[in-house]
């Protein structure tokens, strides 16, 4: 099957052409950030597209919004309709990314943004495989420190918020690395650009808490339960950056990166250098239920077809 291209979006509250969706040069969001997103992922198991727990995605994409009053002018059913039927649309039959967001619009250099502010809402969608290597990546920890609540929301999904995890990128790839780990402002393990963080220790599972500004990530979430009903406990709690050194295993989890292994951070090789069992375990489990291969998990995916 030819990889498909994407050629509709939506965009507020119509499926239009990717040529047609157009915003003006003084769009508040692209000289100030002041925009909310979410990302996604349909499975395709060659039968059906599975979209991996929808509605939680969209009660976030909702609340991102309210710490900075920008509003979301359409139901959570809307947009959910506008996320199925865009699949739908595009007649899409393979594994996807879906990226629903709002933005501030036409609102000069304004910076009292409040709910009245205009704004505009879009999703689109393309094709995507692995982000990483599943057999497992390299680390390093960041000299920049992941941004506080002190100072900028770190549980909002905003598109500002994402210039501090590029400056992170930016640097563990001059450094060699394939992804990057920061440290929250007290120095201990926080998250990855993009993604959560988990360690194992002693066969219980460790991951940085909120208070560490660790996103509170769906697939985290997800994989709490997961690794539960494997036998599993999880703790969340604070990991000091010497801590991931001792760890008999390390995992990333995130909708585009979904469980990818670290086999060693700052060079120092975790474990015996390989993907741990698991992290294998929870992978395995992982692309079960997203694939609709679980039952048990049903209530995590939502069909297009």
């Amino acid at each position: 099957m030819k990889p498909f291209v994407p050629k509709f979006v939506w965009f507020d509250g119509k499926f239009v052409t990717n040529d047609e969706a157009k915003v003006p040069v003084m769009t508040h969001a692209i000289h100030y950030g002041t925009s909310v997103f979410e990302g996604l992922r349909g499975y395709w198991n060659s039968k059906n597209l599975y979209i991996f727990r929808l509605q939680d995605h969209i009660k976030r994409f909702r609340n991102s919004g309210k710490v900075y009053s920008v509003s979301l002018r359409f139901t959570d059913k809307q947009i959910a309709d506008a996320i199925i039927g865009l699949c739908k649309k595009n007649n899409v039959r393979e594994s996807c990314y879906i990226r629903p967001f709002y933005f501030v619009g036409q609102y000069g250099i304004n910076l009292h943004v409040t709910e009245s502010s205009p704004t505009h809402a879009a999703v689109v969608i393309f094709p995507f495989g692995d982000l990483f290597n599943k057999n497992g990546i390299r680390a390093g920890i960041s000299s920049w420190r992941r941004i506080h609540d002190i100072s900028t929301p770190p549980l909002a999904k905003m598109g500002g918020n994402y210039l501090n995890s590029i400056l992170a990128t930016q640097e563990c790839k001059r450094n060699g690395y394939d992804e990057a780990i920061l440290l929250d402002y007290q120095g201990n393990i926080s998250e990855a650009p993009g993604e959560n963080i988990f360690i194992l220790r002693d066969k219980k599972l460790l991951t940085p808490s909120s208070s560490s500004s660790a996103l509170e990530g769906i697939t985290k979430y997800s994989v709490i339960e997961i690794a539960r009903d494997l036998g599993y406990e999880t703790i969340e709690r604070d990991i000091p950056r010497t801590e991931i050194y001792f760890s008999d295993e390390v995992f990333l989890t995130g909708t585009a990166a979904e469980i990818t292994p670290i086999v060693s951070v700052d060079g120092k090789m975790i474990g015996d250098g390989k993907v741990g069992k698991i992290t294998q375990k929870i992978q395995n489990m992982y692309l079960e239920i997203a694939m609709g291969r679980n039952k048990r998990y049903s209530r995590w995916i939502t069909s297009v077809y």
